[in-house]
């Protein structure tokens, strides 16, 4: 059936369900939508009596299913209501009558419209295919292994709907056992396009319905020939979710640049007291050097830290950019009617008090006043923001001021500050430190339009809790992961938000499971912890793209060498395997009792020269993609004599055009701090203590070159 011919005819079908007060669709009426969108299922047939099931079966000529079919029984199996295998007229009648029995016990009132008899099944396969609305993302198609099992398996992949078969062949490889679709034990693999195929139509068919809320396929009996839905269940939706209020991608730029880059900032609730956010807001962007104009208000001052002071926003002469509130919660409202009125673009509410405390009146209102006025607010309930590059400090936190190409972003204002501290701890520069708080308008999708086209930045780093607008979050991030990596920290693992779901699909759609699944098909790197999170972004922006799988080790300790290995496996990293003519080559440089092969260990004793020629040998070989240094401290060649050498190394070949992604584990006495230290400001990602950062930080930036194209196999 034709695209433009499907929509009528499922349209109409849809609306007389909605007309009768349902939710759920039957069997039959499931079927109807099958057909329309080339959903493969059985042979099938309502009878309203045992006469009519009997003439059902005899006319398919083979054993068949027999199923309740009620507006009120969502759960078939459950209410007793499926019996498999039927065959013959006597068992016919048996099962029609028991069938209806189990469904009357289950649920005295249900509407019964029926027994569904339907085409048996031969053996396969079974799978699931689905679709959710997830609060975040909205439709969501799911692909799973085990049918009736699914539930205890827990083994599905989510992607947003609509999927390109290209996309929907990919779920097919992301879940664990994957390899049983490709057969095991002598049995053969299934029809992968036909699974494929399924997938691809449920999700065509929730996005050109958005009012269909789950599709459940369960099971899809797949085999060597095909994949067939052995039963669809549709349930439509209580409510349409209001839709978001958007921006094109010019006006976000736009605003973006004025809050990133403001030539004048008013500070509303300036004060000369300190020990109040407004004094310590107008002390942070004095002593931090901000070169624009900076107009405190407060209509109680005259002159605050040396400025003149303002009565209102208003009487400030000039166009301003960038109003910063700290001002209590009551008062935001007020003002920023008359930012409004001042034709000010942007707001940073630094004040609590607003929907993280229960006011979301209070929330709601400041954002009608900003949607009215053409505002847009960055919070409430934040710490402000830093952009280095413009010596901007804007927060009533700790000043920073160490430009570099690393934006971070949080919801929260302490996970704000351990950034801040890791950052200054670790000599990591940064473009920007941004808060996001309630994010009552501003969010990520925001922030990465902005990150993704500055010049200054080269890695962005986010702590999130939740998105307003997945959807959005990954269409910016599609458009930046090309050009620079985005590594996200979320949190809240948890899933509680399947508890009421009317289908497998919807119960196994966790709120962590779609996250994960989604990040990684929007190309993001997602950090397990808040630590990962800061040394991804301290390193990748220091390791060149890699270009290609194979990693070799190097080291001097063989104990680091089957850490380092295990590390490598563990980051889906390639342990390369060594040729005999660059075998032969590594063992020149190595003593007789040390081993060759990946890792090349080349033993604790031995001097500079023989890191520095297995080194060489490895960077310069165009086989080799990636090397992974292992270090241990001996007097023989001291922390410092390694770090040294490894660091001149490197940038001699960095000179010669051969930029590889070198990664070192150092473990010795305190000296191989220093050491790693050093090699990280000169091109090197170095730790010392643990074998599993450097390669983590590898593995990252690996997954960043697949998910921007640079590498084969995509995330």
């Amino acid at each position: 059936m034709m695209a433009e011919d499907r929509a009528p005819k499922v349209r109409a079908l849809l609306d007389a369900v909605r007309a009768e007060g349902r939710t759920a669709l039957t069997a039959p009426e499931g079927k109807v939508i099958a057909d329309a969108y080339g959903i493969a299922v059985p042979g099938e047939e309502l009878a309203t009596d045992v006469d009519e099931a009997v003439a059902a079966a005899a006319r398919f000529g083979k054993p068949v299913v027999m199923k309740i079919v009620s507006p009120d029984i969502l759960h078939k199996t459950d209410a007793g209501g499926v019996v498999v295998g039927v065959e013959g007229a006597a068992d016919v009648r048996a099962a029609f009558c028991r069938i209806i029995e189990n469904a009357r016990a289950y649920d005295a009132a249900a509407r019964i419209e029926g027994v569904q008899v339907q085409e048996l099944l031969p053996q396969g396969q079974e799978v699931i295919v689905g679709a959710v609305t997830d609060p975040t993302f909205g439709k969501v198609v799911a692909f799973g292994l085990g049918g009736v099992l699914v539930e205890v398996l827990k083994e599905v992949t989510f992607r947003l709907a609509p999927v390109t078969g290209g996309e929907a062949m990919s779920m097919l490889d992301s879940i664990r056992s994957a390899e049983i679709l490709r057969g095991v034990r002598g049995q053969a693999g299934v029809h992968r396009w036909a699974v494929a195929e399924q997938i691809r139509r449920v999700s065509q068919l929730v996005a050109d319905f958005p009012e269909i809320a789950e599709v459940d396929l369960n099971p899809v009996i797949a085999t060597p020939t095909g994949a067939t839905a052995a039963d669809i269940r549709v349930i439509l939706a209580e409510r349409q979710a209001v839709p978001r209020r958007t921006y094109t991608r010019d006006a976000i730029l736009s605003t973006m640049r004025r809050l990133m880059q403001p030539s004048s900032v008013a500070v509303i609730g300036a004060s000369n007291e300190p020990g109040k956010i407004g004094n310590s807001v107008m002390r942070n962007l004095i002593d931090g050097g901000f070169s624009g104009e900076i107009h405190p208000v407060n209509p109680r001052a005259d002159d605050i830290l040396g400025r003149k002071a303002y009565k209102s926003v208003t009487d400030v002469p000039g166009e301003v950019d960038v109003a910063v509130f700290a001002i209590p919660a009551a008062f935001v409202a007020a003002a920023l009617e008359e930012v409004g009125r001042k034709n000010i673009p942007n707001a940073v509410l630094i004040p609590s008090g607003f929907a993280e405390t229960g006011e979301h009146e209070l929330q709601a209102r400041i954002v009608e006043i900003a949607e009215r006025h053409h505002i847009r607010l960055l919070g409430p309930n934040i710490y402000g923001y830093y952009s280095t590059w413009q010596d901007l400090c804007a927060t009533f936190c700790t000043p920073y001021d160490v430009k570099g190409g690393v934006a971070l972003t949080s919801q929260s204002g302490g996970i704000g500050m351990a950034i801040l501290g890791f950052a200054r701890a670790t000599k990591t520069g940064v473009s920007a430190i941004v808060g996001l708080g309630n994010k009552a308008d501003l969010d990520e999708d925001d922030l990465l339009t902005w990150f993704g086209e500055d010049p200054h930045t080269e890695c962005i780093a986010m702590h999130l809790e939740d998105l307003k607008d997945g959807r959005a979050f990954v269409e910016a991030a599609r458009a930046t992961v090309p050009k620079k990596p985005v590594v996200v920290l979320k949190a809240g693992r948890t899933a509680a938000g399947a508890k009421a779901a009317g289908s497998h699909t919807g119960a196994l759609a966790g709120d962590d499971a779609v996250y994960d699944d989604i990040l990684r098909q929007a190309g993001v790197i997602r950090a397990p912890g808040l630590n990962d999170m800061l040394e991804y972004a301290r390193a990748l922006p220091v390791l060149p793209a890699p270009q290609g799988d194979n990693v070799v080790i190097i080291t001097g300790a063989g104990g680091s060498g089957v850490l380092l290995s295990d590390a490598v496996t563990d980051n889906g990293l390639s342990l390369m395997e060594i040729p005999p003519d660059l075998d032969e080559a590594f063992r020149r440089f190595i003593p007789p009792f040390g081993v060759a092969g990946n890792p090349v260990d080349i033993t604790g004793g031995e001097p500079p020269s023989t890191y520095e020629a297995t080194i060489r040998l490895g960077l310069e070989d165009p086989r080799i993609h990636a090397l992974v240094l292992g270090y241990w401290h001996t007097i023989v060649t001291p922390p410092m004599v390694f770090a040294e050498l490894t660091a001149r190394v490197v940038a001699e070949f960095r000179e010669r055009g051969i930029e590889k992604p070198v990664v070192a584990s150092l473990a010795g006495d305190v000296e191989v701090e220093e050491a790693c230290q050093y090699l990280f400001e000169l091109g090197v990602v170095a730790y010392p203590y643990t074998t599993e950062k450097p390669v983590a930080a590898l593995g990252a930036k690996y997954r960043w070159a697949r998910a921007a194209g640079l590498l084969g196999g995509g995330s």
